[in-house]
């Protein structure tokens, strides 16, 4: 079987660019519905022009998901991204997207457009060549990963039951490593309720809520101590009215992480069997876990064994880690299917005025992911 290696993809580099920079010129902030519709359209347009049957998955509240899919025969692979992003419209004044010699910046342009990149150039490769598989791949191009996959997580999980194989197109680890494991995310707010006084005349009738919550969130702090891999962060604090009345509420919203499912269970029952510490005062919580953990189970364990063989015959040697941000990878891992992450392009500064991929990482990206494709 003729493969496409790396040094095939450079001379390719100026066209993968030229995408690239076509699709972070085109913002995408998760809630503006109509901003990321915008990229959908592009992107059927780029389908057509790659011969992809495709199909819409229209939504109301959040951007259209969009599907491209190659082949005739069962559906074996799908590659698995998003197109939105966490900056707002207008991020492109005053971030724009700018080039050197090894990196590109822009908001967006790792996380995670560059995926989007790699594999229409990867597939546009393989139709040139002759190359590209009857088996039947699918691209997946969801609207709301950022904000926690609410409108796509039932598509995802429904077509990755169609597939035998999942390929995740987030970013890869520093040195170019895919993800084998993801830590899994819940999201907790801790409402405590005091009672509101006058904070000089009659103090000592309140119960205060900051004051309690305070005392909360140094016992909160101390639950990763649990179980190792979980982590805990107090995220965001608000209480109190007038800085004469003592508090009546207070809320803290905390971001929970854990890397086996068997320490979820643990670790929310610790959050909502709080007790007061003042006489007076109440403990409400609510939320849920948003996505399970990615586990390195044998199966992954196999797979990534499978993808560094194929890896080896373009000279190329993969590597693999695991990271404590979640993915779509981790609803997939949940169901016990076959899944690898990271498999888009190196670089860093995620969500961040200094977000930026390496250029060379695009090509070989690329032809990793063309001899996944045609030698899975």
């Amino acid at each position: 079987m003729p493969y496409l290696f790396e040094h095939d993809f450079h001379a390719r580099l100026p066209q993968m660019i030229k995408l690239l920079r076509e699709m972070v010129e085109i913002e995408t902030p998760t809630h503006d519905k109509s901003a990321v519709d915008r990229l959908g359209l592009y992107l059927r347009n780029k389908g057509n022009m790659l011969n992809a049957d495709l199909r819409t998955h229209n939504q109301d509240m959040t951007g259209n998901h969009i599907t491209l899919y190659w082949g005739s025969g069962n559906r074996d692979i799908l590659l698995l991204t998003h197109m939105d992003t966490v900056y707002p419209m207008g991020t492109l004044q005053t971030m724009p997207w700018r080039q050197d010699d090894e990196k590109i910046f822009g908001p967006g342009v790792f996380d995670m457009k560059a995926g989007i990149a790699i594999v229409l150039s990867a597939v546009a490769a393989l139709q040139d060549k002759g190359n590209l598989p009857e088996r039947g791949i699918t691209l997946l191009c969801t609207s709301d990963e950022e904000t926690g996959s609410a409108s796509s997580r039932e598509l995802i999980e429904s077509m990755a039951r169609t597939h035998k194989l999942v390929l995740v197109l987030e970013p890869g680890l520093p040195n170019g490593e895919l993800k084998t494991w993801r830590k899994g995310v819940g999201r907790f707010q801790i409402e405590t309720t005091g009672v509101a006084a006058h904070a000089g005349a009659s103090h000592t009738s309140g119960v205060n809520a900051i004051l309690e919550m305070a005392y909360q969130m140094i016992e909160l702090s101390k639950l990763p101590q649990i179980a190792e891999g979980i982590s805990l962060n107090l995220g965001r604090v608000r209480g109190g009215t007038r800085t004469n009345v003592v508090a009546e509420n207070c809320t803290c919203i905390i971001d929970v992480r854990v890397k086996v499912s068997e320490h979820q269970e643990i670790i929310e029952k610790a959050i909502r069997h709080r007790e007061p510490i003042l006489s007076g005062s109440k403990i409400n919580v609510t939320g849920s876990w948003n996505r399970p953990p990615m586990q390195r189970t044998p199966l992954i364990q196999k797979t990534f064994a499978r993808a560094k063989a194929i890896a080896k015959k373009i000279d190329m040697d993969l590597e693999e880690g695991g990271t404590g941000g979640a993915s779509d990878a981790n609803f997939v891992a949940a169901l016990g299917i076959p899944v690898l992450d990271g498999l888009g392009a190196v670089g860093g500064g995620a969500h961040s005025r200094e977000e930026h991929i390496r250029i060379t990482s695009l090509a070989q990206r690329a032809a990793l992911l063309a001899a996944l494709i045609t030698d899975w």
